[in-house]
């Protein structure tokens, strides 16, 4: 089989799957990235790079700013893959992540490739992300407007694939019903047998703090520090927290900008903004048990969490972050927010806890009771584990699924029958919203 992988930033989500195609001999597997330095071959896989050639247009109609961008992009990548064609390259299936537009014209240059596409998230003016949190407001007649315009890119792709490939059954929920029979729910997948509990496990941070499982560790996680992922209410409770926990420390990994949601008004990083806010009500003693690390290198990440005794993960209704999951299969204690994307994973009480998004001393309360109960987090994490390993394992869950998707992709009829190889037992055990 020919196929070719399409993602801004490959590998991204396709890291494993594309090199297990490619590692069949039977099969010939190209990639199209828009970075700058991508290696010529990485796991067998060809990678071609290729860059925009115009910019964007001076003072276009704001509602359509999102738009042009990925025509752009969709543009480049049509005119680097005519010369794919000119070379003899026919696939069989295109597997793209739609997100930033690069396959919006590809099935123009080879209109007998089978299109399947990563649904990632459509977006929605109520009911989501957006109106979420008070907070940072942004109802009205025009955010509506914009954000109906933003799913320009998500329309177009919907009607030109074959199938379509999401995580979670709430992110294939939030796509309009006519296209959900198209949709398998499979994820991304997580190396349990990589991330896995370690009662052996150190870590030195900052200026040489050693510290093991004897210590009373709280961690967050996030791409970057913002209000997407809860950095705010998470900050407003480790006043009350680390005074109810006089020798707990608390690891943050996240960058200064943001990933989803927009910048402040004053330029000022979320981070800097929030933690300035609990400053004044953090004794000097509890500041210095506070540690920003920043971004880290994943051989630092996994003991992060093997460490940790409580991890809080908090998400406005959006997609949900592998790094839940990995805290899951890690075994961490977990306390999350109440909202869609989390209920598919954590059930309360049995894979970990679940407080309200905006519920300060709720979340306060939980992470202090935790830290009080090594019996009862030993259970939440077992229970978390179990469940990672049970439905998102990668060798064992995952990636079967994703291959047989890619081959029921290459079969697919025109009729775009539904192909939904997700696990029945899955369907059956998380809690699922639909609209």
């Amino acid at each position: 089989m020919k196929i070719l992988f399409v993602h801004q930033n490959f590998p991204g989500q396709f890291t494993h799957l594309a090199p297990a195609l490619a590692a069949d001999a039977s099969n010939q597997v190209i990639a199209l990235t828009m970075q700058q330095n991508a290696p010529e071959s990485w796991n067998g896989v060809r990678v071609i790079s290729y860059q925009v050639a115009r910019g964007v247009t001076k003072d276009i109609h704001p509602w359509l700013a999102d738009a042009e961008p990925k025509v752009i992009r969709g543009e480049a990548a049509m005119r680097i893959a005519l010369k794919l064609r000119d070379e003899g390259f026919v696939p069989d299936a295109i597997i793209a992540h739609p997100g930033w537009g690069e396959s919006l014209f590809l099935k123009d240059v080879w209109p007998t490739a089978k299109l399947g596409i990563y649904g990632e998230f459509y977006y929605h003016s109520q009911g989501a992300d957006v109106g979420f949190d008070p907070e940072f407001p942004t109802s009205g007649i025009d955010q509506a407007c914009r954000v109906q315009l933003k799913n320009i890119n998500n329309l177009l792709h919907m009607q030109l694939a074959d199938a379509a490939i999401s995580p979670t059954h709430w992110q294939a929920s939030t796509f309009p019903g006519s296209f959900r029979e198209r949709i398998s729910v499979i994820h991304d997948g997580i190396n349990t047998d990589l991330i896995a509990p370690n009662h052996a496990v150190s870590l030195t941070i900052g200026d040489g703090l050693v510290l093991t499982r004897d210590d009373e560790v709280i961690t967050f996680v996030n791409r970057n520090l913002e209000p997407y992922r809860g950095y705010h209410i998470f900050m407003r409770a480790l006043p009350q927290i680390l005074a109810n926990r006089p020798n707990a420390h608390v690891l943050l990994v996240g960058g200064d900008d943001v990933s989803y949601g927009a910048k402040s008004a004053s330029g000022q990083s979320w981070k800097d903004i929030f933690f300035n806010e609990v400053r004044p009500h953090l004794p000097e003693t509890a500041l210095r048990r506070i540690h920003f690390l920043g971004n880290i290198p994943y051989q630092y990440f996994i003991p992060l969490l093997q460490l940790s005794r409580v991890h809080v993960y908090l998400t406005y209704p959006f997609v949900l972050s592998w790094s839940l999951l990995e805290a899951m299969s890690a075994g961490c204690a977990i306390v999350a927010s109440d909202t869609q994307p989390l209920r598919e994973a954590i059930r309360h009480n049995e894979t970990g806890r679940l407080v309200n998004f905006f519920d300060v001393d709720a979340l306060a309360n939980e992470v202090s009771q935790l830290l009080e109960q090594p019996d009862e987090r030993q259970r939440l994490g077992e229970n978390a584990r179990r469940f990672a390993c049970e439905f998102y394992d990668l060798q064992r869950v995952c990636l079967p699924a994703q291959l047989e998707w890619v081959q029921s992709l290459a079969t697919v009829t025109e009729n775009h029958k539904e192909c939904d190889i997700s696990s029945q037992a899955l369907v059956n055990t998380v809690l699922i919203e639909l609209k």
